[in-house]
């Protein structure tokens, strides 16, 4: 049986709030569970230290047993100091644009920059050209 601790979602609609479980891996994502350890409420600040809540030492123990934190979950871990620093996921190779997207892109990036120093230009010119105030009335 693998365990991993992971969220489970609850509340209404637009009205998101998770439960931080340990359930076994091939258990439903809002199913049955093992123990509930913490909560977690996107809806509060950033700041509130009731956005989310774990039992730590449950947790330890937990990982001590083999559980897998989800990738949430180890980076609460780690805001408190009980886990490692959460791997960075880098973006897969596959969602990047294609040879002629990325080329279009750079063309149109290219223009942009063109059309911005031409109207750049003929403002300095136009001021280049202008006789200066004071010598204009004299």
């Amino acid at each position: 049986m693998s365990l991993k601790i992971r969220l489970a979602r609850g509340g209404a609609k637009n009205r998101a709030y998770f439960s931080i479980v340990v359930a076994d891996g091939r258990s439903p994502r809002d199913g049955r569970f093992i123990e509930k350890i913490g909560a977690y409420d996107p809806l509060l600040k950033q700041d509130d230290p009731k956005r989310f809540t774990l039992d730590v030492e449950r947790a330890k123990h937990w990982m001590s047993k083999g559980a897998q934190p989800s990738e949430r979950v180890q980076h609460f871990l780690f805001k408190l100091g009980a886990g490692p620093k959460p791997e960075i996921r880098l973006t897969p190779k596959k969602s990047a644009p294609r040879a002629k997207t990325q080329e279009r892109l750079k063309l149109a990036a290219e223009a942009t920059e063109k059309a911005k120093s031409d109207a750049a230009k003929p403002a300095e010119a136009s001021a280049a050209e202008a006789p200066a105030p004071e010598a204009a009335q004299a």
